[in-house]
């Protein structure tokens, strides 16, 4: 089994998938004007507009919901993701803290109150405990 994806659910997908654009650098590929997808090595943000439940699951999920789970991206400058989202980010719930586990952590809310950690390994035993940080880390 391969862990592929997670989906969130909006109610303003252009504005969300922007931000996602911007904090990531990454292109979002739209399938539909309520559909796209923002694809990573390790895995996928889709992010599809509350029109879309009612094709699977009517009444699952509703949009800015989320209090128990972080998305997190592991990203080679921790600084740089702070510094390109300083004006888009009205708080950061942390700027960017080396943390006790070793991850330089940057953790914030999205336009839809979704909790994000951009973090980057920076202790040798962090590096060695990411398998995708050596490859992102030389990028």
């Amino acid at each position: 089994m391969d862990f592929v994806s997670i989906r969130i659910i909006t109610s303003d997908i252009a504005r969300l998938v922007a931000f996602y654009e911007r904090a990531t650098g990454v292109r979002a590929d739209w399938s539909t004007e309520d559909f796209a997808e923002l694809r990573t090595a390790g895995a996928t943000l889709a992010i599809g507009s509350t029109r879309t439940v009612a094709l699977f699951a009517p009444g699952s999920a509703r949009p800015a919901d989320n209090n128990t789970v972080i998305i997190e991206f592991l990203v080679a400058d921790v600084d740089g993701v702070y510094r390109n989202l300083t004006d888009v980010v009205p708080g950061f719930v942390t700027e960017p803290t080396t943390m006790p586990w070793g991850n330089r952590s940057l953790l914030l809310r999205d336009p839809d109150g979704n909790l994000v950690n951009f973090f980057t390994p920076v202790t040798p035993e962090a590096v060695e405990r990411s398998s995708l940080a050596p490859r992102m880390l030389r990028e």
